[in-house]
């Protein structure tokens, strides 16, 4: 049994695609399939179901793949010992960032932190708030900007980067018309529209309609606020957005004060407090709290 079977056992597992399996491990698929059947002969028992459009683990390959997993994280958990004692930070680190990063700068932190560590691999995704939170408590992700309404879960740690509040916007002349302010009331049966769930801007929204005994009437969500903007230029209804996007865009919309508690939102940094972190994320996440400091 080899590491590299491992490897590559466990990336087909993760894909369920021989394919997609070998393009992540930048390899011949041939030869990932060659490997993994290398390995099922040596065990004596088929790891994958192959009969169906997705590869699937088989009750055998169930049960070794986090056996699997551990190999492969105790080998690298030695590279790391040993690059941190000669005082090297090499590896990987994973972030993660919510659709609307723009004024917080993570393009100059990234360019930053590669220069500083040349020989750490950065991967970027891109997910609602709940999915990446979930993400760092499991240790898929080192790092992440997410956008949060409520203290953080348990064993996740943030810094926050930009808090503002919410405000509501329509095109002239359209609902909320000579209105400045409004009480979460006053929304009740307006066509809404927001981030969707998953979302610090929407999880407060619930949270206020609840409050107030209600439930908002979502017309229209969207990921990208700046979408819900475009709806809203064109009278599609009344969009929930944060305070420096509405005010950027204020020459063409109407915008309306929200009053009430707990309307408002942070971007913020967000890494895990519980669990082991390789040298590479302990020196991104240092890197990336002493930048907002700077």
């Amino acid at each position: 049994m080899e590491l590299h079977q491992l490897a590559y056992f466990v990336a087909v597992a993760e894909e369920g695609n021989f394919t997609r399996a070998a393009e992540r491990l930048h390899v011949a698929q041939p030869g990932v399939s060659a490997q993994v059947k290398r390995l099922e002969r040596e065990l004596g028992q088929e790891l994958l179901d192959r009969s169906g459009r997705t590869v699937r683990l088989t009750d055998v390959g169930a049960a070794a793949l986090p056996h699997a997993r551990a190999a492969l994280a105790a080998v690298q958990g030695v590279r790391e010992a040993v690059d941190e004692l000669a005082g090297l930070v090499r590896g990987q680190v994973a972030i993660g960032m919510v659709t609307s990063v723009g004024p917080v700068g993570l393009p100059d932190l990234l360019a930053g932190f590669h220069e500083r560590y040349p020989a750490v691999e950065i991967t970027l995704s891109e997910a609602d708030s709940d999915t990446m939170l979930a993400a760092l408590r499991e240790g898929r992700l080192d790092l992440a900007v997410v956008g949060i309404s409520t203290a953080p879960p348990p064993g996740i740690a943030t810094q926050v980067l930009l808090e503002e509040p919410f405000l509501a916007i329509t095109a002239p002349g359209g609902q909320l018309a000579g209105r400045e302010e409004v009480e979460i009331p006053d929304l009740d049966g307006l066509p809404l529209m927001s981030l969707p769930r998953g979302t610090g801007l929407r999880t407060a929204l619930d949270a206020a309609f609840a409050r107030a005994g209600l439930t908002p009437r979502i017309a229209f969500e969207a990921a990208d606020p700046n979408f819900l903007v475009q709806l809203a230029v064109r009278g599609l209804g009344v969009a929930i957005v944060p305070a420096s996007l509405a005010r950027y865009h204020q020459a063409e919309l109407h915008v309306v004060g929200l009053r009430g508690p707990g309307l408002r939102g942070m971007l913020a940094l967000a890494w895990r407090t519980e669990g082991p972190l390789s040298p590479a994320a302990r020196a991104l996440i240092a890197f990336a709290r002493a930048a907002q400091h700077s």
